[in-house]
């Protein structure tokens, strides 16, 4: 709508056509000051991409040493009945403090990676024994990643994230919006 088709449609409802012409002029300075403040504080998009496909996995399988002090770290805080046994109640926990070394989303960041991960857990979870020496369990947290690898390495998950800074004209930051697309 052009600034004629305005005044026309506003004009006759006020009678007035110094009323029309201050709403333009002041609706011409609000939009010159929105404009001058984007060229200050432009909005920023980003777009991001990320496959899980397994391959961080098996990096850190095939790397003994890696393995050993990334499997030593999550039980490092782990707790631990009398018998300084694990309970299979913290394989969550531990997968979820392994995953940035093995390329996977923390638990509840990707719908798709949870179903996968919880399943491999639930998987490995079976048996009688409710608590577990400290290499069972690192033995087990091992099988989990490797199943989890398999069936990434089968069907990739991907997911795209789209992020906007925008101006504090339009809203104060101090962080980015994330709108996450699986």
């Amino acid at each position: 709508m052009s600034g004629y088709q305005i005044a026309a449609f506003l004009e006759p409802s006020y009678g007035n056509g110094s009323i029309v012409e201050t709403f333009l002029a002041e609706f011409k300075r609000a939009a010159e000051n929105v404009v001058q403040l984007l060229k200050e504080q432009p909005t920023i998009f980003a777009h991001s991409q990320n496959t899980f496909d397994g391959s961080g996995i098996r990096r850190l399988l095939s790397n003994k040493f890696e393995l050993d002090k990334t499997l030593d770290s999550a039980l490092k805080g782990a707790p631990r009945d009398r018998n300084g046994k694990i309970s299979k109640e913290y394989l969550g926990v531990a997968i979820d403090s392994l995953a940035a070394s093995a390329g996977l989303p923390p638990l509840g960041a990707v719908d798709q990676m949870d179903d996968i991960m919880n399943e491999a857990i639930k998987m490995f979870d079976a048996g009688d024994s409710k608590t577990v020496k400290e290499d069972e369990f690192k033995k087990l947290l091992t099988e989990i990643l490797g199943s989890i690898m398999l069936q990434l390495e089968g069907n990739p998950v991907s997911v795209s994230i789209t992020r906007s800074c925008m101006s504090q004209l339009l809203r104060p930051p101090p962080s980015c919006s994330r709108r996450r697309h699986s």
